[in-house]
């Protein structure tokens, strides 16, 4: 038998037109937003079925579990989709840099307000 989202979960998503969600991963205990990435079904039922943060790569065309190359793993301990059912919050514990570039978050670079 071939594995699927729960269509209960799956129902409620809002794709955009590649089938992807919009992932923020946040880190549990201090509130840190470290990431945005993207998942589809078969990422989320991963996701939620191993309790490992598991993504989709635009830019790869293929599914990646977060550390399995880099070591610096999510740990996955809640998901929360948002009021529009076209974003999930993934709240972790993240081993590790979050981002590629090795800094703790990939949202490092402030921008000026007018």
């Amino acid at each position: 038998m071939t594995e699927t989202l729960a269509p209960e979960i799956a129902a409620r998503l809002k794709r955009d037109a590649d089938g992807l969600v919009a992932v923020i991963a946040q880190q549990h205990d201090t509130g840190e937003v470290l990431m945005l990435a993207w998942m589809d079904d078969e990422a989320l039922r991963r996701t939620l079925a191993t309790g490992r943060a598991t993504y989709w790569s635009r830019s790869r065309g293929e599914y990646w579990v977060k550390g399995d190359t880099s070591g610096h793993v999510q740990r996955v301990l809640s998901v929360h989709l948002d009021c529009d059912g076209d974003a999930l919050l993934l709240r972790v514990d993240q081993t590790g840099p979050a981002c590629h570039t090795g800094a703790p978050s990939c949202f490092f670079t402030p921008l000026e307000l007018a």
